[in-house]
């Protein structure tokens, strides 16, 4: 294929060279951690969508919905392999208009056009013979599942109030579900308890008590223990400025106002609970044709994780692995976009301690810090939102006890182990990431390409070049907290 022949062009290096150079000195706090990731915090959703389902004149799931997806495909199966485990969560929008055809449940149908359906469509089913499908393929690509069950099952749409679904909800479906799943030996690691019910909700809502009602029957069924919500600030997928918001600093940090409000409310009504972004695409309605495909995403995506994180959200679910225009991996032809080798990397890199980091003010290097991945050191990752700066970078190590003392320079003897990913010509718009200089394409057999680091002098600044992403692992930086 074509594509097997793409390079990064050396002129790239050239332009970076004209980038104006800023000196910029990070703090890391490694005394004490500021939160906790799941271990497997990276999460992708698989959706139920149908191929009829369409937005803004355009019908961008084709067949990547759950119940057609072809599971067969040695490239949808290696792009999951490649994480060993990914995290999916089978859902979104439609988990409440399915059925289980199991106990008492014969008939099956498949989902249909219906204009006063929910979402436009009429009630589908999951048949047990395509759960036994797909969880054979969950188990030989060694999934950590997650599920999300129908809440509306045994409701009614009000006569009175638009969108209102009203009555108890019914759960012998899903008892006779879990059931099954339990009797075929099936891994389920968690259950999601409905889809954007909540509040105003998204198609259908559920009042605030009777939804605590449901929950405590949820309860019977088995143990409660976290609370999961949506991310999709940027709007809608046709909104024009779209690239503006994805660069704009202050705009990326209006998010943060959610994470917070939710991690308090976590915290003061039962903080042993965690809490989950269960599903985030960015953009609404099938994310941005122009947008969610390209390198460019990866400054909104990686960002989010890594503000997520420092609120002890749990897991980040990305809406949707396939599907969509927001999919990490191309809907036909399961060719990973840039967005997905973020992913892989944070998955790879970043530990489950989370570490605060300051710098000197520049709004356009955004920097997270984590305990690294299985191994001793840090993992940090560097977001360069500017198309003209490039940061040079030092690092501290803050004083632990006293803040009246000055940080102390940090200055490794082993080599830095750096992964720099930027666009394919230097254009975000790209839809081909490179990392370390070398394009990201599967190989002959579809395997996800080498990942491997660049290792860089210790003694060396941190270079980030103009609009791009670098994970960095420094394995004898000692972190306290990380001990």
């Amino acid at each position: 294929m074509y594509f097997k022949f793409t390079f990064c062009p050396i002129i790239l290096l050239l332009w970076a060279s004209l980038s104006f150079a800023q000196n910029v000195n990070v703090v890391i706090h490694g005394a004490a951690s500021i939160a906790k990731t799941d271990d497997n915090f990276v999460c992708v959703t698989l959706d139920w969508w149908p191929a009829e389902k369409c937005d803004y004149n355009q019908c961008p799931w084709g067949k990547a919905g759950i119940l057609n997806l072809d599971l067969r495909y040695g490239a949808l199966i290696n792009a999951i392999k490649a994480f060993n485990p990914l995290r999916i969560k089978v859902g979104g929008s439609f988990q409440d208009n399915v059925v289980y055809k199991v106990g008492e449940v014969s008939s099956c149908p498949n989902f249909m056009k219906r204009e006063d359906g929910l979402f436009g469509f009429s009630q589908g089913c999951l048949s047990m013979e395509r759960l036994d499908q797909l969880n054979r393929f969950f188990n030989h690509t060694a999934v950590k599942l997650t599920f999300g069950l129908n809440a509306l099952f045994g409701r009614n749409e009000s006569q009175t109030e638009k969108g209102l679904w009203i009555g108890d909800w019914q759960p012998q479906n899903t008892r006779d579900f879990m059931h099954y799943t339990i009797s075929k030996g099936y891994k389920v690691d968690s259950y999601e308890f409905g889809n954007q019910l909540s509040g105003s909700g998204m198609g259908a809502k559920v009042d605030a008590k009777q939804y605590g009602k449901d929950v405590i029957v949820l309860k019977n069924l088995g143990i409660v223990d976290g609370l999961t919500h949506h991310i999709y600030n940027l709007g809608p997928a046709v909104v024009p400025n779209m690239m503006n918001k994805i660069l704009d600093p202050s705009y990326l940090n209006q998010v943060s106002q959610t994470y917070k409000g939710v991690s308090d409310v976590v915290n003061k009504f039962r903080p042993q609970l965690g809490a989950w972004v269960s599903e985030s695409g960015g953009a609404l309605n099938g994310g941005s044709k122009d947008v969610s495909r390209t390198f460019a995403d990866g400054f909104w995506y990686l960002d989010q994780m890594g503000m997520a994180s420092t609120y002890d959200q749990k897991v980040f679910c990305r809406k949707a692995l396939i599907g969509g225009n927001y999919g990490l991996l191309n809907a036909t032809t399961f060719v990973p976009n840039p967005d997905y080798y973020g992913a892989l990397l944070w998955h790879r890199l970043m530990g489950s301690t989370v570490l605060a980091v300051t710098k000197e003010s520049n709004p356009n290097l955004r920097v997270y810090a984590h305990y690294a991945k299985k191994k001793p050191g840090v993992s940090l990752i560097f977001i360069n939102l500017s198309k003209d700066r490039l940061f040079n970078i030092t690092l501290s190590n803050a004083k632990p006890g006293d803040a009246g003392k000055p940080n102390y320079e940090f200055v490794g003897k082993q080599n830095r182990e750096e992964y720099h990913l930027r666009a394919l010509t230097g254009d975000i718009k790209d839809d081909i990431v490179c990392l370390n200089d070398v394009p990201m394409v599967q190989t002959d057999s579809e395997d996800i390409p080498a990942m491997d680091p660049k290792l860089v002098d210790a003694s060396t600044p941190i270079s980030i070049a103009a609009q791009s992403i670098a994970y960095v692992t420094i394995r004898d930086f000692e972190a306290p907290a990380c001990v």
